[in-house]
């Protein structure tokens, strides 16, 4: 597996776009996860993301979108969002990455004015047609397992039953690791994404609320998760996500922390690349 980072661990930092790459190189990450939203970015930005990688040998392997919209009814809302989706899959397209990380919504108004299972289906639809489209420029729709009580996909056999529905080569699942443990999972769960992963994220926390920890500061027993995601068949990427740390003037160290914490967990496993 590699070991990779997202970008938005600088999101309210000092650390800039090109020295963020270059700091995440130095630390020793091998691939490098790109958060910015292609309709608040210009082809200069993208162009300086893209040839800053490859000068600093840190291939790019996954661009995230929140997409919300996903669930909405209102026909407009739907035409952008799945327009906002394709551009991801361009400008992932255009940075040589291999997925758009999908983060799809919750349900609204309690599922009481519009029917679970209609907004399930509602995006399901939409997802498909992303799928479609990023499988035409050679990517895949990777979608985040959400741990919230009304995310659609907030466990793993929602999740792996919403992959399953779509029944698409091109929309997989991605398996946070510490979405899993607030999500309850156990070990022998994670075999039920069996064939259907397509990209990892990784951090800690502490049990009970998102946190987006450094390994080891939490108490996810990350090392358990990761040796399940491996007996799975999964050999991709597994990126760090930290986001909003509570010193933002110490990120470099809390991002280096956060390499050495996992990149030990790896080789303790025999799985790093």
């Amino acid at each position: 597996m590699e070991l990779g980072m997202i970008s938005s661990t600088w999101i309210g930092t000092k650390v800039g776009l090109e020295e963020g790459i270059r700091r995440a190189k130095e630390i020793g990450f091998d691939t490098y996860d790109i958060f910015e939203d292609p309709l608040d970015i210009d082809d200069a930005t993208r162009t300086l993301i893209r040839d800053t990688c490859a000068d600093a040998g840190l291939p790019i392997r996954s661009v995230v979108c929140v997409a919300f919209g996903i669930v909405d009814f209102n026909p407009s809302v739907r035409r952008f969002t799945l327009d906002r989706i394709k551009a991801y899959v361009d400008q992932g397209a255009y940075f040589g990455a291999r997925n758009v990380l999908l983060v799809v919504g919750e349900y609204f108004w309690d599922g009481e004015v519009f029917p679970r299972s209609a907004i399930w289906d509602l995006a399901k639809e939409l997802v498909a047609q992303a799928g479609e489209y990023a499988a035409s420029k050679g990517l895949e729709i990777v979608l985040e397992l959400e741990p919230f009580t009304e995310a659609l996909l907030k466990d793993v056999d929602e999740l792996a039953r919403f992959v399953r529905e779509i029944d698409h080569p091109a929309v997989r699942a991605n398996a946070d690791i510490s979405h899993l443990h607030l999500s309850g999972a156990s070990f022998d769960d994670v075999k039920k994404l069996t064939g259907l992963i397509g990209h990892i994220h990784l951090s800690d926390c502490d049990g009970q609320v998102h946190g987006d920890l450094p390994a080891g500061m939490g108490v996810t027993p990350i090392r358990e998760y990761l040796a399940a995601i491996r007996d799975t068949g999964y050999d991709g990427t597994v990126s760090i996500e930290l986001e909003y740390s509570p010193d933002p003037g110490q990120i470099v160290a809390w991002a280096q922390r956060a390499y050495d914490g996992t990149a030990a967990i790896m080789r303790e496993l025999g799985v790093r690349a």
